[in-house]
């Protein structure tokens, strides 16, 4: 299985965020767009997963909802990594929560009690819209920078659970199903 633990966004919030991104969409650019039921924020890849270990995934997940408290995420300002002159992935940036950054930790140090290799890179919370073709030259991604810019969003979306995340990737893109989920009081 490929796993990974992520937040997800309420059903209206996805909508509103893929509503407001359609202009870029209709560009026509050579980006691979994430549909809009699947939308979410990522705290961890855990990559390919032996479907035997998925009782000590749920234990690790439990652990680190554990104690930790529902959020409310500000979604706004849109951007790329690594930068324009060379997109990779088109983002909606989440604005820093104090309460994300703890849970974030949280998932990074159960999982990596079982294993799973530390994300070296600092956390930059992020719902990815969509990734550049790997084979697009940057000039075909000419008029991505002034689309994004063009774009206005600004959404809270409360979240109330951490989800362990299956991801089956199809010719349309990967499909997402929550394998185990933990409530956030």
């Amino acid at each position: 299985m490929r796993l990974f633990v992520a937040l997800n966004l309420p059903a209206p919030v996805r909508e509103a965020l893929w509503a407001a991104t359609a202009r870029a969409r209709d560009l026509g650019l050579p980006v691979k767009w994430v549909r809009g039921e699947g939308l979410h924020l990522t705290l961890k890849f855990l990559g390919d997963v032996a479907d035997e270990r998925e009782p000590e995934l749920a234990a690790a997940l439990s652990r680190a909802a554990a104690g930790a408290r529902s959020l409310s995420l500000a979604l706004g300002g849109f951007g790329v990594f690594p930068d324009f002159r060379r997109p990779r992935v088109v983002w909606v940036g989440i604005a820093p929560e104090p309460g994300l950054e703890i849970l974030q930790h949280r998932v990074e140090q159960e999982f990596a009690l079982l294993g799973f290799t530390t994300e070296a890179r600092p956390f930059r919370p992020h719902i990815t819209l969509g990734r550049a073709a790997r084979d697009a030259r940057p000039a075909a991604l000419t008029g991505l920078e002034a689309a994004l810019g063009g774009l206005e969003f600004a959404e809270t979306a409360p979240v109330s659970a951490l989800d362990l995340m299956q991801s089956t990737l199809q010719s349309g893109g990967p499909v997402y199903h929550v394998r185990h989920s933990e409530r956030l009081p």
